[in-house]
């Protein structure tokens, strides 16, 4: 049986969605059991009956969205988000999911799991579609002066997690950059193209922006800074088709009646790229096994960041990330000796 602590007040939307999520999920995966963790008598106000493998944990405070990371781990000790993690570091608990704070989640993370050896600092990473299916791409925001070394570190955790959920043991990685030329981009990742194509992984060289969605790699490693910048600008892009589809087909009756017969490839469209389908980012590097879903979700994006964390325990991905990180320490050790 998997266990998942879920910060069942977190999110913008709080036990509305957190509880809708966490029935479905059971409903679907027979090995899972989710503790829900926030205010005990408003969780169980919100469930009719009880299942057998939900589990709830009374928690008295809340981390506020825009809460001060800072303030939340030094005064918020018992929060939701606070105590769904230290059951997992009791081993109560295999993985937390938490809509909440990020800033206060990666913090208060960061805290409680500690990080692995070997990694200096955390990376969120999440899958995105494809015109082929889909790929991976980390940091997304939780660093943003990432140096050479911690985009190695990146690389290989992202390989870990290729290789752990996707069951890719042949990923093809590749660095984010202005350009596929080597004479291209910063000293930063020019210093690192080079220490990641020094490794085991099946490096690709430089990507640019458009690889992301092309499928030309299944792996893409960049700093935090660039990787929100894109992640949101995609985002937006999304959104903007999305309405001006909407207004297209609405300026006449004749363009609605022809909306009519498009309906079902528009309906197709929009299920391949359903931001909900990918929900779920991964806190990479901590001792832990944390997903951090989007605030805005709702149950069914909510539920997608469930099943992440199962399928990350499900296949023992923090052990893969300790391999790689051993790996990687063994190979500096055998080039100092030469």
């Amino acid at each position: 049986m998997i266990s998942i602590a879920i910060d069942a007040m977190s999110g913008d939307h709080g036990l509305a969605v957190t509880t809708v999520a966490a029935l479905n999920a059971l409903a679907h995966v027979e090995d899972l059991k989710i503790i829900m963790v926030g205010d005990e008598r408003k969780i169980q106000s919100t469930i009719s009956d009880i299942p057998a493998n939900l589990e709830i944990r009374h928690a008295s405070e809340i981390v506020s969205m825009d809460e001060s990371p800072v303030v939340a781990l030094r005064n918020k000790k018992d929060s939701s988000m606070r105590v769904a993690l230290n059951l997992v570091k009791e081993g109560a608990a295999d993985a937390c999911v938490s809509a909440g704070n990020t800033g206060a989640l990666m913090v208060t993370g960061r805290f409680v799991f500690k990080m692995l050896q070997g990694v200096d600092r955390p990376a969120i990473c999440t899958s995105l579609p494809t015109i082929k299916s889909h790929c991976w791409m980390l940091d997304l925001g939780a660093n943003i002066d990432s140096g050479p070394e911690n985009l190695l570190q990146f690389a290989l955790m992202g390989n870990a997690l290729v290789r752990a959920v996707d069951d890719n043991h042949i990923a093809k990685v590749g660095l984010l950059n202005v350009g596929e030329e080597q004479v291209k981009g910063n000293q930063v990742v020019k210093d690192a193209s080079a220490l990641i194509a020094n490794t085991a992984l099946n490096y690709s060289g430089f990507v640019e922006g458009d690889d992301i969605y092309k499928g030309t790699v299944d792996l893409i490693v960049c700093d935090g800074f660039v990787g929100n910048v894109a992640l949101k600008a995609s985002e937006g892009v999304a959104r903007m088709v999305h309405n001006f589809l909407n207004r297209e087909f609405k300026r006449s009756i004749w363009r609605k009646l022809s909306g009519l017969v498009a309906m079902p490839v528009l309906k197709s469209l929009k299920k391949r790229i359903d931001p909900r389908r990918y929900n779920g980012a991964s806190l990479l590097g901590l001792n832990g096994i944390l997903v951090k879903s989007h605030g805005s979700t709702d149950a069914y994006g909510f539920e997608q960041a469930i099943m992440a964390a199962y399928n990350q325990v499900k296949n023992d991905l923090l052990d893969k990330i300790k391999h790689e990180m051993e790996q990687m320490r063994q190979q500096e050790h055998r080039e100092k000796v030469l």
